[in-house]
């Protein structure tokens, strides 16, 4: 396929300027400031109903903000419509043409274009080489696959050239194995051809495993943005520490802060951890820790190397092939997840008393 049409010098793909947007009086967007790259694979994740494909929806033209700006390549296009913005939508139930067969659909936008029938040839038969679907041009839409009807849709946008992708979950009807298989082909195509994606989903793995960063919204807010492994070990919020995989949050009062650490009292238990901005003294966090940085240790050996220890009693024990899931309680009441590689000699049982612990290094402490 030929090159993507660049845009301004040094201007963002996309950029969402304080965009908000309400349908009457329900709030579906508040306040997004967002700054998407070229050619980047930029994920939206969140629940249901968060607002995400309403984001994607402004970026395409398809709604207007309520208030806020749009730009794509450094343009202003809050009153530009679909047609004439250098993007293309990938819908979820894909709106294939059934009446026509795999050429025609890709060929269409390049037909409505009026672009002159060897041109259409060539760009059609370079979509289908780019999505591995060589000599497919002649099948009905009804005569391929679920994942072949994924194909002809990502060729059928790609061949227009858009400057940025717009994808809304593409691959929600997918079954799961075939829905990773998607994934590597699309975040591959992503790399070969250049252009900017913009993904919408609700699949942790899948943004984790495919963007190069992702916006975590709720309720029509960005709670946060960085890559995947910024948002995993790095959480800002509650919402993105439990979110984003799994994540035990323990209850703290704030004992002491100093240059670097921050003293804390969980359940009458003393730990430290890392300090960051905007905890004072006297408060109450929570202190975020995934489950595999977790360890677990006989009552009376805990290992030096690990920074806060505390009591705990195992509620259960579920073998898990590589690792070993223990499921806790504190005395406090707080329950607890810990993950631990499988080794040799006994396990601890449930209804065991042992010794949780965690680095300082290996859990965020976060306001409440």
């Amino acid at each position: 396929m030929g090159a993507v049409p660049g845009s301004a010098s040094g201007a963002a793909a996309v950029e969402l300027r304080n965009v908000s947007k309400y349908f009457g009086k329900i709030r579906a967007v508040h306040d997004v400031t967002l700054e998407i790259r070229q050619n980047e694979f930029f994920s939206l994740l969140g629940p249901s109903g968060c607002g995400k494909t309403t984001i994607l929806r402004m970026i395409g033209g398809f709604e207007r903000p309520t208030a806020g700006e749009v730009y794509l390549g450094g343009r202003l296009v809050n009153d530009v419509p679909p047609y004439r913005r250098d993007t293309n939508l990938i819908f979820q139930h894909l709106a294939l043409f059934p009446h026509l067969d795999v050429f025609d659909n890709i060929a269409f936008g390049l037909k409505e274009k009026r672009q002159s029938p060897p041109v259409i040839r060539q760009r059609v038969h370079d979509a289908l080489e780019l999505v591995d679907l060589q000599g497919f041009g002649t099948r009905r839409i009804n005569q391929i696959s679920g994942g072949q009807k994924q194909r002809v849709a990502i060729a059928r946008a790609l061949v227009n050239e858009p400057a940025v992708l717009l994808l809304d979950e593409p691959l929600g009807a997918l079954d799961l194995r075939l829905r990773m298989q998607m994934q590597e082909e699309l975040k591959e195509i992503q790399h070969r051809v250049g252009t900017t994606f913009i993904y919408v989903t609700h699949d942790q793995t899948e943004a984790l495993s495919m963007s190069d960063r992702i916006a975590v919204i709720r309720d029509g807010i960005v709670e946060q943005v960085g890559t995947g492994r910024e948002v995993y070990e790095a959480p800002r919020t509650r919402f993105v520490a439990t979110f984003i995989g799994d994540s035990n949050l323990l209850e703290a009062q704030v004992l002491d802060v100093q240059a670097d650490d921050v003293m804390l009292d969980v359940g009458g238990t003393r730990v430290v951890a890392q300090a960051r901005a905007g905890i004072a003294r006297g408060g109450m966090v929570s202190l975020s820790i995934r489950p595999e940085y977790m360890h677990i240790a006989p009552s009376d050996r805990p290992d030096p190397a690990v920074d806060n220890w505390c009591e705990a009693r195992v509620r259960a024990v579920t073998f898990k092939g590589a690792f070993v899931e223990y499921r806790l309680i504190m005395p406090s009441g707080q329950k607890l997840i810990a993950q631990a590689p499988v080794k040799s000699g006994r396990l601890p049982l449930a209804g065991d008393s042992v010794l949780v612990g965690w680095r300082r290094t290996g859990c965020v402490v976060l306001p409440e």
